[in-house]
């Protein structure tokens, strides 16, 4: 809203340059004549010599020569065609005013729309052009030479730190998180985000450290979304889906119009529950969560077994869903099953060998969860 009021703003100015000259009257604009002048300069003359100021012989070369002016102005003035009616430019110049008015904005926004990009959304820093992202590096390197020489500037680490998580340097961002908590203080957005970057480098693995920097967020703001969103999916990973479903509904309850990670939380929520049908991605519909929650804990663990090995039959016929592959390995630590999980990360290297960027993400998960030794 603000930037559209400056641009209006500026709009304003422009049309109001344009316009102030047409707004002076007709009369102002003649009243600076070359006759007018000429008679004022021999009326002048005339008075000087009267009072003696000039000699009789340099008043009548004077008077020659502005006489010879003042004749050719008059021939000149006389050669102009005659002025149109008062009343006419009246009218031409509120029509020039009204197509001022109305062209101006109308030839700007137009072009804009033609040109420019309105409807193009902001783009995350991986998806930016070679020189962009040269940019961006050259920016950070520059923040990193400021802090390499002011180590206590906490605001410092508290920009920074965001951009290496989005660059994909989450031990940075971690980093950058401890010392903007140390050395700004303690919030719960602080909190959150240390335990954001803490799940980043476990490559989605939400920590014990990281689920105590999520509760102490919550310690200080009960409502805090990051919090409570990293919340929910620790409890998923620690096989608690029903707890997982109840803290992401409610975070989408009470979500404000229009919130930016609400789309993106329905939609974790979608493949928790499996959507209406539920079931066909390996994950428990919402009939099954329900069920599970009201179920005592040895047929509880069972009935989630049982969803894990469906998702491990699935991923035998179908090896290509590399978020299944790191969900199955994930379910079998939460098991306690640490022998499943290796053979399964291997099993989803041998479906992937093709792939190099998926292969990257199971070493990842392997090596986070202690599984490469």
């Amino acid at each position: 809203m603000t930037l559209w009021f400056v641009l209006a703003l500026m709009t304003a100015a422009a049309i109001f340059a344009v316009l102030w000259p047409l707004s002076r009257r007709e009369e102002a604009l003649r009243s600076g004549s070359d006759v007018a002048v000429y008679r004022d300069q021999l009326d002048e003359i005339r008075r000087d010599q009267a009072a003696g100021l000039i000699g009789d012989s340099e008043a009548a070369a004077a008077q020659v020569e502005v006489s010879r002016r003042l004749i050719a102005a008059a021939d000149a003035a006389a050669a102009v065609p005659k002025a149109a009616p008062a009343a006419t430019m009246t009218r031409r110049r509120r029509a020039v005013a009204v197509l001022a008015l109305v062209l101006l904005p109308a030839g700007a926004i137009a072009l804009y729309l033609a040109v420019g990009s309105p409807t193009l959304p902001g783009q995350p820093l991986t998806s930016r052009g070679p020189e962009e992202r040269q940019t961006i590096a050259h920016m950070v390197a520059q923040v990193e030479a400021h802090l390499a020489k002011n180590p206590n500037e906490g605001r410092g680490w508290e920009v920074v730190a965001p951009i290496y998580l989005r660059m994909g340097r989450f031990d940075d961002a971690v980093k950058a998180r401890r010392l903007a908590l140390e050395l700004n203080g303690a919030t719960a957005e602080r909190h959150s985000g240390l335990g954001e970057a803490l799940t980043a480098a476990a490559n989605g693995v939400v920590t014990a450290e990281a689920l105590a920097q999520l509760k102490a967020a919550i310690a200080l703001d009960a409502e805090h979304v990051k919090a409570r969103f990293f919340l929910g999916l620790a409890a998923e990973q620690d096989g608690r889906v029903s707890e997982a479903v109840t803290t992401w509904r409610a975070l989408l309850d009470g979500a404000p119009p229009g919130a930016p990670w609400a789309e993106f939380v329905r939609t974790e929520l979608m493949r928790l529950t499996g959507g209406p049908s539920g079931g066909s991605s390996g994950t428990p519909s919402e009939d099954q969560v329900a069920a599970a929650a009201d179920l005592p804990p040895d047929q509880r663990n069972a009935m989630i077994k049982a969803m894990v090995e469906r998702l491990a039959e699935r991923l035998g016929k179908d090896g290509s869903d590399i978020d299944g592959w790191l969900r199955l390995v994930r379910s079998y630590m939460v098991l306690g099953e640490r022998e499943r999980a290796r053979a399964a990360a291997g099993e989803a290297r041998r479906a992937l060998a093709a792939e190099p960027d998926k292969l990257k993400r199971i070493d990842e998960l392997v090596k986070g969860l202690g599984l490469d030794g």
